[in-house]
């Protein structure tokens, strides 16, 4: 077979962005410190507020969302501080690496992956640890595609006085997040996934009590010091350190056609891809994962015999489309598709339609088409 010359992205990140956005990006490079620059920077950080669901600043970081995530633990604890978070794959038990190298007490509630936290188990856990300042956890657990239920958890929260740190990397932009109304405290994403914009951009927003927190602790930090950043960005109109100029162009003209799109649709229509690709497994031998799926990621077990990694091989390859495999555990067990961002219901019909032949060449059996057909009877009912 000929190998395919044209991409298509579907991993749940980085995921592909609207040529309208890579024109803005590739403006004449201005300098920062301009009354141009500062125009941009805040429209892209009002612009963010109805994707976060707050009345806060959100503040924008030069980094991977790694980076904001770092920011949230080396602001609101200081070392020997007590914090509890959610492992419920990769990202979550990413929270407790960052939270004890920056010398906190991590307190660690294990959830068996493709399973989201029960709110029991986060009032158990802040009942058996007193001390801890903090719960940090995933509204979408990327590597698994499970969703954790953060309005409920923030009711646990704020009844123990604990502060809520949610990681919002494939939630923001995927589907309504209400971090006033649910209690979160901070709230991170990054750029590459439904902002449709290359990695680069971190963004971190802070309730009031999470500022004060910030005020009072006594953690070393230096370039993500979020009162400093703020002060800059929200009083100075500009950033702490030097900004990713491009990428700040290109975040305000990808949430200006968000926004022309209107945040409910952009929901409904991320809602229906997700539904589309798995009304697809069943046909095709295959089983969602996750108990309560996300709607920005589908991931699904592959069949017996069947190695993941040589599916997403063979379609990244061969024909083209990129997917990814499973992690740790669910290596060589899991595919991941992601539909979030500068997607349509219609892509779907690429990624399952690769899938299927990716498949059939591994030698499973199914009734070929039937996979297809399954996503496109759900597109006819969304449209």
């Amino acid at each position: 077979m000929k190998k395919s010359s044209k991409q298509y992205l579907f991993t749940p990140g980085p995921a592909p962005v609207p040529p309208e956005v890579l024109l803005e990006m590739a403006r004449p490079l201005i300098h920062h410190r301009t009354p141009e620059f500062s125009a941009v920077l805040d429209s892209a950080r009002e612009r963010l507020r109805p994707l976060f669901g707050t009345r806060h600043e959100v503040i924008l970081l030069a980094s991977s969302g790694t980076g904001a995530m770092e920011a949230a633990v080396s602001n609101l604890l200081d070392p020997a501080h007590h914090a509890v978070y959610i492992n419920g794959g990769k990202f979550g038990e990413r929270w407790g690496k960052i939270i004890v190298a920056h010398g906190a007490i991590a307190h660690e509630v294990k959830v068996e992956w493709g399973h989201s936290v029960r709110p029991e188990q986060v009032d158990d856990a802040l009942s058996e640890n007193p001390a801890a300042r903090a719960l940090f956890v995933q509204a979408s657990e990327t590597s698994t595609g499970a969703l954790h239920p953060i309005a409920d958890i923030g009711e646990v929260t704020r009844r123990r006085g604990v502060l809520l740190v949610v990681d919002g990397i494939t939630s923001v932009g995927v589907f309504e997040q209400k971090m006033d109304e649910w209690g979160v405290d901070a709230l991170v994403t990054g750029s590459q996934k439904a902002l449709m914009l290359p990695p680069g951009l971190a963004m971190i927003a802070l309730s009031d009590q999470a500022l004060a927190r910030t005020r009072e602790c006594r953690a070393r930090r230096y370039y993500f010091d979020l009162l400093r950043e703020l002060k800059a960005q929200r009083d100075e109109h500009t950033t702490a350190y030097t900004p990713a100029v491009a990428l700040v162009y290109g975040l305000n003209k990808a949430l200006e056609l968000i926004h022309a799109e209107t945040l409910p649709r952009v929901f409904a229509l991320q809602l229906l891809m997700a539904e589309a690709t798995r009304a697809s497994a069943p046909m095709l031998g295959l089983r969602i994962f996750p108990d309560d799926p996300a709607p920005g990621v589908t991931a699904m077990v592959t069949p017996d015999g069947i190695d993941s990694g040589k599916v997403v091989r063979f379609m990244r390859d061969e024909l083209g489309v990129s997917i990814q495999g499973g992690q740790d555990q669910m290596k060589g067990k899991l595919i991941r598709i992601g539909h979030m961002g500068y997607l349509s219901p219609f892509d779907m019909l690429t990624a399952v339609s690769a899938l299927e032949l990716a498949l059939a060449k591994l030698g499973h059996r199914f009734e070929s088409g039937t996979g297809v057909a399954a996503v496109q009877t759900r597109i006819k009912q969304g449209i």
